[in-house]
């Protein structure tokens, strides 16, 4: 079975690559925008925490990680719990 699903490489984005990177044909913008943000420190990845309090990860390449595509599907339990509603029993 192919799992080309789990890596796309956009190359003619014209912010590519939006983190520094070493590997530009191994750069996965397949989570461009990263869905593990909202986990704050529980998300798994190198990110810091600004003086203001906002979460930083322009020095995280978790999600652009060819490899970490079965890493994130395996957090969006933990996300799906943040989205869920709280039904009055």
């Amino acid at each position: 079975m192919s799992e080309n699903y789990k890596f796309f490489c956009h190359k003619s984005c014209e912010f590519f690559p939006c983190h520094k990177t070493n590997n530009k044909d191994e750069f996965n913008c397949l989570f461009c925008y990263c869905p593990l943000y909202a986990l704050g420190e529980n998300c798994g990845g190198n990110f810091r925490y600004t003086k203001k309090g906002i979460k930083d990860c322009s020095d995280c390449m978790l999600p652009h990680n060819k490899n970490n595509f079965d890493y994130i599907m395996k957090k969006f339990t933990e996300i799906s719990k943040l989205a869920s509603k709280k039904i009055d029993e």
